[in-house]
């Protein structure tokens, strides 16, 4: 039985399912292909492989991950079964709504399920158009930066993710001061987080309209369609959504309840109260909330993750011939000092700079060819420097 202190080897092992799967992925993603291509998309993943790929990355959030593990598969077997003839004229789209506060693993989870399932993936903020009061085509962006990550192949890019954070910025809140822009904006996405279809061509794209003109005037054959339909394009929004809890507590009728757990227990016409628009919050229909991490969660994602933050010193250190070691007792610190910084994942960064500022500066031009890191050096990194070059 493991002690409480040992998180055992990262595995760099992928299952061989899985591995399969990715290898069919992205050999498709990377090959340029005639129209008919996506006919040739495939999708054999159950909820329960999503869950596992998603394990190695994000600690914890076991209920957002099943929710977005089912979410996936519903969406992308549909997907499979259309471009294979069998359509669905009833289906509704499961675009999802994920809720918590900042450095809990939201984009995380949507990359790395983007990346195991290997379809194009968008990542956008919503106050990027509430900010500078775009609320015509601009939307439009979000989609046609998915053929851009498809490498200009539209039909890989018509089954992709676009995934939408800060969504709650766009409530419209006179009360609170809110921007009410946002609802300009909320109205202008509704065309494409259904079935729209949206030109491949930006009208502002003079250069991109000139030349399609100059090719259909010689007579050419088009590169690439017209418009893209976002009939099979899956949304994915986020936000922390502060003071939403207070809504859902509110309705229920409790003096006060855990966070994640309100989140947990809110529903559309909370939404609508904090100020999102009826007919927005209702294309969104797949809604789950995520936990803030505590210290033991931080600790998780340093020891754990295949993503952690420590592989990325290790390897920086490498890169001057010095070995980095991590003692559990400083994994243990930082993660300490992180959650002091209540940014969640984030907060490992702020600790980990911090404490690596100098060790980074002037561990390469000397002699030193091994770096183990205790409680003590997260704690006092100058002494911890000082103490290693008297040696």
């Amino acid at each position: 039985m493991k002690k409480p202190n040992d998180l055992g080897p990262v595995t760099a092992g992928i299952p061989k399912k899985l591995r399969k799967h990715r290898e069919t992925a992205f050999s498709k993603a990377s090959v340029r292909r005639p129209p008919k291509a996506s006919l040739e998309f495939s999708f054999s993943l159950k909820p329960a492989d999503i869950a596992r790929h998603l394990d190695r990355f994000v600690i914890g959030q076991k209920e957002a991950k099943k929710v977005l593990s089912v979410a996936l598969c519903d969406h992308f077997q549909h997907v499979r079964l259309s471009l294979e003839g069998h359509e669905a004229p009833f289906y509704q789209k499961q675009n999802v709504l994920l809720l918590g506060p900042t450095g809990v693993g939201k984009t995380h989870l949507i990359r790395s399920a983007a990346d195991l399932i290997g379809v194009p993936f968008v990542k956008a903020d919503a106050t990027k158009f509430s900010e500078t009061g775009y609320v015509g085509g601009d939307v439009d962006d979000l989609v046609r930066d998915l053929i851009r990550r498809a490498g200009g192949d539209v039909n890989r890019a018509s089954h992709g993710i676009v995934y939408l954070d800060e969504v709650d910025k766009l409530a419209s809140r006179p009360e609170s001061g809110r921007d009410v822009s946002g609802r300009g904006v909320q109205t202008n996405l509704l065309k494409i987080m259904e079935d729209g279809d949206v030109p491949v061509l930006s009208p502002n794209d003079v250069t991109g309209q000139l030349q399609s003109a100059m090719s259909a005037a010689r007579g050419n054959t088009p590169g690439m369609p017209d418009s893209i339909s976002t009939k099979h394009i899956l949304f994915i929004a986020s936000g922390a959504f502060v003071g939403l809890d207070e809504i859902v507590t509110s309705r229920l009728g409790q003096s006060t309840m855990a966070t994640a757990k309100a989140l947990g227990q809110s529903n559309t016409s909370d939404f609508i109260r904090f100020g999102l628009e009826p007919e927005f919050i209702g294309r969104l229909p797949v809604r789950a909330a995520c936990h803030a991490l505590d210290e033991d969660d931080l600790y998780q994602v340093l020891g754990k993750s295949e993503s952690s933050l420590i592989h990325q010193y290790e390897r920086s250190f490498s890169a001057y011939g010095i070995k980095l070691r991590f003692e559990p007792d400083a994994l243990r610190k930082l993660a300490a000092l992180a959650r002091n910084e209540e940014t969640g994942a984030r907060g490992l960064m702020t600790v980990l700079e911090r404490t690596f500022r100098d060790l980074k500066f002037r561990l390469p031009s000397t002699r030193i060819r091994s770096l183990t890191i205790t409680a003590q050096t997260v704690e006092n990194p100058a002494a911890a420097l000082t103490k290693l070059l008297k040696k």
